[in-house]
């Protein structure tokens, strides 16, 4: 495994900064998606089921289990992306498995290979029960210029590297 694809401690300190931010930003309010967890090449978020994600047949709406693939799937690729560099996703497939109408969606993202310039993860999105709800792969693409909330961190994002 080279130096780049060793997996490194997140420091709890920068992911505190990171779920703050963006579990309060505007899209993840509007779905009520919230990053339960970060790890190495790992993310878990979730959201609960309620009547705003229901389509007229009275399911989840497609695109909610899309948004949360996408997003799994971005931040499970995130944690490998070397400094603040953010990512924006290319190519997103997906296959819906089964219909919900309630309970909690369960997404869990893994990074299949991170690249200095492009990424490919994939995502399950699982009710509470762990049946399989939907499925996909993304393909990101590695932006220097994106930072999350605009603004560089003063805190590390892995704990073996100093701060700037």
């Amino acid at each position: 495994m080279s130096q780049k694809n060793k997996a490194k401690r997140l420091n709890p300190a920068y992911l505190e900064e990171v779920f703050r931010h963006v579990n309060t930003c505007p899209y993840f309010q509007l779905l009520s998606i919230e990053i339960r967890a970060l790890d190495w090449g790992r993310s878990h978020l979730q959201a609960r089921v309620q009547e705003k994600h229901l389509q007229p047949y009275g399911m989840v709406h497609g695109g909610v289990c899309a948004s949360l693939v996408d997003a799994a799937c971005f931040w499970a690729t995130w944690t490998q992306v070397e400094g603040e560099a953010g990512l924006t996703t290319v190519e997103l497939k997906l296959n819906y498995l089964a219909p919900v109408s309630a309970g909690l969606l369960i997404a869990r993202g893994r990074s299949i290979k991170t690249g200095r310039t492009l990424c490919l993860s994939e995502a399950s999105v699982e009710n509470e029960k762990g049946a399989l709800i939907a499925h996909g792969t993304s393909t990101l693409m590695v932006l220097e210029s994106l930072r999350i909330g605009g603004q560089s961190h003063q805190v590390p994002k892995y704990l073996d590297i100093e701060a700037p």
